[in-house]
């Protein structure tokens, strides 16, 4: 059978059974417990609790969906023969209350134990053809907080005619589900295995699990099934594994013309699985809103987008992997999620991420070059400096060069600069000795210092802007930056007129809506004053300086590049909008600017 037709013999099988098909729900879920849609069920949760109600908007207490999902716990293990990112759920469902719970009630009323585990008998052995010696079953065997579910094995056992040494007990680990993120329906499962291999799960909702913990009984039980779309497509299909199947086999095909030959076949088939799979995962995010960012799903599609480009670089593939892949992606999913159609503004998001990465990624490459091998401190120098994840290093560097790499190492550097961030007045930042309870910077709580690293990078296009309107005799002769606003002073001989600070303002705006890279060099300090940079003349700087450069060298130029020890934001976009409150002198041929966060 091919997909499509596996696809929807499962929705029309539960169409029959009285289920409403539901459309799946957007990878960004409405449930701010979770990241990303991980479970069909996910979209129902109001309907188990009661919130909602589905004979209302589904005109049937049962539901069936084919859902996007998304897994994020496990990237780097993409391109072995299982894993993915992006992948999809077939999905039954029961919002209760109960009916007859009868197999040949075909109504709209909620079922529970006996119907689904006849139905997923009969979807499995008639509509697949699968033959009951191939199957084996297991049930939750009870521990001290929820008794062996005796009903589900009576139901195998008695009425299906499992044998009973076809129906294994599973503890909690394996036979308990829930809750999707920090609270909601949950309960006992019983899992179908086909030749050894686990196909479907279907949850039995007797509990609500609270945020406290606390598990409760719920007044009308529900049934939630999953079974993963591509496990059940590779045994379908007699593939030894889903990227042989009809899923990806066109969408290989096309990566494939462009990675070339390697060492081993094994390299090369995991980097175009990894490809193909990095490539449709971020496709799907794009197109359901999501954009890159350092934060939550952002940064998960940023990670994504850039991994593909790290490849790209490293086997020196000509090819934009992206636009070659979304002539397949659309192809295969178009019909099913509309969103995808919109080629040009899913394009763009991935091509303006592209621009931002593809000069630190150069930049990082020939720092690496410099290596011998490299340490954990030494992958986080890269990390911290030039953006790079320690995936995307490992990668670029190779099993030789990157073999002096201890994760914990790395990971213990990365939770200093974590602590360090979210310091309060007593922490220091690096650089030449900025702190945030004196000097330049000020701020008491981790959401102050978020607001001030804001303005501060706002206060470097700002000194930008007021030489671009005023002229080259404005040089900064001070700064106090909070939470509230930045104060900025700087050389100038005349007051600044109304139409000069509008000026510069729109100035600022524009550079921070372009999203410029924002990023920094460890210079010798007598080589960073050859460069142009703006510092202060009569300031004692260290012999090693940090120089931090708003823009991009390739893509429309540095605008600012100035003596800083940060800390600034990664891109200008994540500034927000800039506001001038006030201009007035403060001394005899210097003027004081005050400026806010809109």
């Amino acid at each position: 059978m091919k997909s499509e037709e596996i696809r929807r013999s499962f929705l029309d099988f539960f169409k029959s059974k009285g289920h409403a098909i539901v459309r799946s729900s957007s990878l960004l879920p409405d449930d701010p417990s979770v990241l990303l849609t991980t479970a069909g069920m996910q979209q129902f949760k109001k309907y188990y609790t009661g919130e909602l109600s589905a004979i209302h908007d589904f005109r049937s207490s049962r539901a069936t969906s084919v859902q996007k999902c998304f897994r994020t716990s496990d990237i780097e293990e993409v391109g072995d023969n299982t894993h993915l990112t992006f992948f999809e759920m077939l999905g039954n469902f029961s919002f209760g209350p109960v009916g007859t719970d009868e197999p040949s009630d075909t109504g709209k009323e909620g079922y529970f134990k006996r119907a689904a585990i006849h139905w997923a008998h009969e979807y499995i052995t008639e509509v697949l053809e699968i033959t009951r010696d191939r199957m084996t079953v297991s049930v939750f065997e009870g521990d001290h907080e929820v008794p062996l579910d005796s009903e589900a094995y009576r139901i195998w056992h008695e009425e299906i005619g499992m044998p009973q040494e076809k129906i294994v007990m599973g503890h909690r680990s394996d036979n308990f589900w829930g809750p999707t993120g920090n609270e909601g329906p949950c309960g006992p499962t019983t899992e179908i295995y086909v030749d050894g291999v686990e196909i479907w799960n279907l949850v039995f909702n007797e509990y609500y699990r609270e945020a406290n913990g606390h598990l409760r009984k719920i007044e009308n039980p529900g049934v939630d099934t999953g079974m993963g779309f591509e496990r059940l497509v590779t045994m379908m299909q007699g593939a030894d594994n889903v990227f042989e199947t009809d899923i990806f086999r066109e969408h290989l095909a096309r990566i494939r013309e462009y990675v070339p030959a390697m060492e081993t076949p094994g390299e090369h088939a995991r980097v175009t699985r990894i490809l193909a799979d990095h490539t449709r995962a971020a496709i799907m995010l794009v197109a359901d809103g999501v954009r890159p960012g350092n934060k939550e799903a952002g940064y998960i599609l940023r990670r994504l987008i850039r991994r593909v480009l790290a490849y790209q670089e490293k086997y020196d593939i000509h090819a934009d992997c992206f636009a070659e892949s979304m002539p397949c992606v659309q192809e295969k999913f178009g019909a099913l999620y509309e969103a995808l159609h919109r080629t040009k503004e899913i394009i763009n998001v991935i091509e303006e991420e592209k621009l931002k990465f593809e000069e630190t990624l150069s930049r990082g490459l020939k720092e690496i070059e410099k290596y011998k091998t490299l340490t954990g401190e030494d992958a986080f120098y890269l990390y911290e400096t030039f953006g790079l994840p320690l995936d995307i290093i490992l990668e670029l560097a190779g099993p030789t060069k990157s073999k002096g790499i201890r994760p914990q190492e790395f990971h213990a550097q990365f939770e200093h600069h974590q602590k360090i961030s979210r310091a309060g007045a007593e922490k220091k930042f690096g650089g030449h000795g900025l702190v945030l309870d004196t000097g330049e910077l000020k701020a008491k709580t981790p959401e102050e210092v978020e607001k001030v690293i804001r303005l501060h990078t706002a206060t470097h296009l700002l000194q930008w802007a007021l030489r671009e309107v005023l002229g080259r005799e404005v040089h900064q002769m001070g700064s106090d930056i909070t939470a509230e606003r930045t104060r900025f002073d700087f050389s100038f001989s005349r007051k600044v007129t109304p139409g000069e600070l509008k000026h510069v303002e729109t100035l600022v705006n524009e550079k921070i809506h372009e999203d410029l890279p924002v990023y920094y060099e460890e210079l010798p300090k007598e080589e960073a004053i050859q460069t142009g940079a703006l510092h202060g003349a009569k300031q004692k700087y260290p012999e090693q300086v940090k120089v931090y450069c708003i823009g991009s060298k390739t893509s429309g130029g540095v605008v600012s590049v100035e003596f800083c020890g940060g800390p600034h934001v990664e891109h200008t976009r994540v500034v927000g909008k800039i506001k001038i409150t006030k201009e007035e002198a403060v001394a005899a041929g210097i003027r004081r600017i005050r400026a806010i966060l809109e």
